[in-house]
């Protein structure tokens, strides 16, 4: 029978199969590529595949839209949301379609059950994943009653009302972060910082990167079985910015490795040396194996770790990595660049303590993303559950 598996107790009945095109308006025929060269900013959202991708001094449409990206990598790969919705003037590009629900379909309802859709099938494109406008007329689609497409969707936004504010409480925490990097931390020229925590004067000192971080060469083969169960970490597990370990990783058995790799312990930090750019650093509490592709870095000669790892985040090193970095080819920077580093630290003790307030901001940061995760998979839920 055609009903989802958890429903709302006052609606019985099978859901009515029907075709994309037999739900919608589409408008596709009013949209207008502008060159970015040759686009004037302004106030009206461009939207392009993936979104918002600029501001211009003019709009096409007004009012209450949907939007699915046209072609695009995220078609396959989902990264980003795949559905827009518009409100207010705007102008729309020929990598996204357009349309409006008629008027027996919500088109809140239509707008979740479109981002919940595998879009494999009906890509049409080669080197390019393209979703046509063909293909997209005919994906079917199991539509109840206006009434409980209502409910859901009431349901479904209350949700999504919640995974936003708890984005908000995310954002807010690492801008603060960020604020806080730029304030306890000397500005060029200085040599003490604008804020310091209590009990700490004078200045810092000059230290030089070379005598105070040992950068590992203790590299091992993954084909031995004593590493078979250790994680096996590169930059592409390690989220931009942030230093948190995604959840895409692996055992160095699953990833089949066969050349070399660093062995790393916990309290070692991990720095991705290729792309600097992307800033893909973290302090790991685990033993396992790096890809080649990464430093593993440890702190001496009364230098503190975690204080280390403050210096990475910072914008004085994230400037340098990217500047010395920028060569033909791959950026990448490396031991010798490091190794010409200088950088400013107080006492072993203030180190210590700045270490500490930064990890306690990350952990708070870290239990915020884990309320969103939560949010995100009870959503997650409901759509497997609640839609056919």
């Amino acid at each position: 029978m055609n009903v989802p598996k958890l429903r709302f107790k006052e609606f019985d009945g099978e859901w009515t199969k029907y075709l994309l095109n037999d739900l919608v308006d589409f408008h596709n025929n009013q949209r207008k590529p502008v060159k970015e060269t040759d686009r004037i900013s302004g106030e009206f959202p461009y939207y392009g595949a993936s979104g918002i991708v600029g501001y211009v001094n003019d709009f096409i449409f007004e009012g209450e839209y949907l939007l699915l990206s046209e072609d695009g990598a995220n078609i396959i790969s989902r990264n980003l949301p795949i559905v827009y919705k518009t409100k207010g003037k705007f102008w729309v590009n020929n990598h996204a379609h357009i349309f409006t629900s008629k008027s027996f379909i919500s088109q809140e309802f239509l707008f979740q059950y479109l981002e919940k859709i595998n879009y494999i099938p009906f890509n049409s494109g080669t080197a390019q994943p393209k979703l046509n406008l063909d293909s997209i007329k005919s994906i079917p689609l199991f539509i109840p009653k206006y009434e409980e497409q209502e409910k859901l969707s009431d349901l479904l936004c209350r949700i999504d009302k919640k995974i936003q504010l708890q984005q908000q409480k995310i954002d807010l925490l690492q801008e603060q972060k960020k604020g806080f990097l730029q304030k306890m931390f000397p500005k060029v020229g200085e040599t003490q910082p604008e804020m310091r925590l209590d009990g700490f004067t004078g200045d810092w000192e000059v230290y030089k990167w070379v005598d105070t971080v040992d950068i590992s060469t203790n590299m091992v083969d993954p084909k031995n079985v004593e590493y078979d169960e250790f994680l096996h970490i590169g930059p592409g597990n390690i989220e931009s910015f942030t230093g948190r370990i995604l959840d895409n990783v692996n055992t160095v058995k699953e990833d089949n490795l066969i050349s070399g790799k660093f062995h790393f312990k916990a309290g070692d930090i991990i720095y991705g040396k290729i792309n600097p750019q992307l800033a893909k650093y973290t302090l790991v509490n685990f033993e396992g194996l790096a890809s080649a592709d990464a430093y593993i870095l440890n702190a001496k000669n009364g230098i503190n770790q975690q204080y280390l790892y403050t210096i990475l985040q910072g914008e004085k090193f994230y400037k340098y990595s990217v500047s010395v970095s920028m060569r033909t080819g791959m950026p990448k920077i490396n031991r010798d660049e490091l190794n010409q580093y200088n950088y400013l630290a107080p006492n072993l003790k203030e180190q210590q303590k700045i270490g500490e307030f930064f990890k306690g901001l990350d952990n708070k940061i870290e239990v915020q993303k884990r309320k969103l995760q939560l949010l995100q998979k009870q959503k997650q839920g409901f759509m497997q559950q609640m839609f056919i």
